[in-house]
């Protein structure tokens, strides 16, 4: 009769694994989310339009304002989202 040693169970490490990767996984999909909704502004949104009593007009995209907004966002979300220093 021979015996086998059991060996130690790796589900807590895959576990473990699976959570850390969790936080970027999110931070991924909302700084693609916010980069989406200036791709549909830029397409699809309406623009600025001002006009001077003197009959000029100046049209400035509504997907520029849009577009500041999504890099400060991006970098709010990279910053928590990716960052490493981390408590466990």
């Amino acid at each position: 009769m021979s015996v086998i040693p059991h060996q130690p169970s790796d589900v807590g490490e895959a576990k473990k694994e699976w959570s850390w990767q969790l936080p970027e996984m999110w931070a991924s999909l909302a700084i693609v989310a916010m980069w989406l909704a200036v791709l549909f502004d830029a397409v699809w949104g309406p623009d600025f339009v001002s006009s001077t009593t003197g009959g000029s007009t100046t049209t400035i995209p509504s997907s520029i304002i849009v577009e500041v907004f999504a890099y400060l966002g991006t970098r709010v979300v990279a910053r928590y989202g990716f960052g490493r220093e981390r408590r466990e």
